[in-house]
């Protein structure tokens, strides 16, 4: 249970404990107003009304709420790579779904978050800060209650969450790094799919940036890495496609522009039934990890840098890369 406390000082003599809590703590209204509801302020271990007038010395607390979620547990692997009480960050595996949805309501992420916390005798209510497509692996975010979510929300907004991705991408790309700068709309609001679309047609501002990593001349791919700007859904893959080099595998993407490559030869998205299928020989999804984030934490205020390693997959497919160009 999550608790912030503050010592009211000579500097705070005639505010409320209202007041107080307006200037010391960046909780968002939604909270407070749940905050206010539950009684969870207490001067000097007490209960106390909003409209006291503390005293210098005083100690005023508040109590997150305590929440719940009700996805049924399943057991899915969930790989650790930071927690405590506030806040919780995995490396996400390929081929799972983050959170459920209509068409695809068990076997999530989600799922297996709710097992975890059984397991670990807790419970709070699942927060994903970021998301990641079902076929990319890598880091997940996920806050343990409302303040933790509020503040990384506005970190990320405020582009101070710096979040790193790995790639291999079809084709050499020549230059050594790189900034694509090009709106993102959906031309569609019935597909999924993402196109570089004009703002004054709906698009959305999106930049990533990209550095070469490692060019595999002989077998004609280049391992990436990129930098989010922006959080445009499937941005880097709509980026990196745009550009002549669609990330290794990726099922939407693989072919340039996805409607006018329907348009011309039809539906290629649904091969005996299956939503996604990988256009490579050398890997089963697309070829894109979520390796890195760097962040403050909310409640302690420390510095988080945080890396996942590259997946087996994508390891195997380039030690295959490298033999042939050896």
């Amino acid at each position: 249970m999550t608790e912030f406390n503050y010592i009211v000082t000579e500097n705070d003599k005639e505010l409320t404990c209202k007041e107080l809590l307006r200037r010391n703590f960046s909780f968002s209204s939604r909270l407070m107003t749940k905050i206010k509801q539950q009684e969870l302020v207490t001067l000097n271990g007490e209960n106390v009304r909003l409209w006291i007038i503390p005293e210098v010395g005083d100690k005023l607390t508040v109590t997150l709420p305590e929440e719940t979620c009700d996805f049924p547990a399943e057991d899915i692997p969930i790989e650790v790579v930071f927690e405590d009480k506030d806040l919780l960050v995995i490396n996400k595996q390929p081929g799972v779904v983050v959170h459920p949805t209509k068409g695809k309501p068990n076997h999530t992420i989600a799922n297996g978050l709710m097992k975890k916390m059984q397991d670990d005798g807790e419970s709070y209510k699942i927060r994903f800060v970021n998301r990641l497509d079902m076929n990319t692996s890598g880091l997940l975010i996920i806050a343990k209650n409302g303040f933790t979510q509020d503040h990384l929300t506005k970190q990320m907004k405020a582009d101070h969450i710096q979040k790193k991705y790995l790639a291999v991408v079809d084709g050499v790309i020549s230059e050594d790094e790189g900034t694509i700068n090009r709106p993102i709309g959906r031309p569609d609001p019935e597909e999924v799919e993402r196109w570089i679309l004009p703002v004054e047609q709906g698009g959305y501002d999106s930049i990533t940036h990209f550095k070469v990593r490692e060019r595999f001349e002989k077998s004609g791919y280049t391992l990436v890495e990129l930098r989010l700007e922006t959080g445009r859904t499937h941005q880097i893959r709509v980026h990196l496609s745009s550009i002549g080099h669609p990330i290794t595998g990726d099922h939407l993407y693989n072919n340039g522009d996805p409607f006018l490559y329907r348009q011309i030869h039809g539906d290629f998205r649904r091969v005996e039934g299956a939503d996604e299928v990988s256009t490579s020989e050398y890997i089963d999804r697309q070829a894109l990890h979520a390796y890195s984030l760097t962040f403050v934490h909310p409640v302690t205020g420390e510095k988080l840098q945080l890396e996942a390693p590259l997946p087996q997959d994508i390891i195997n497919m380039i030690e295959t890369f490298k033999k042939t160009d050896c």
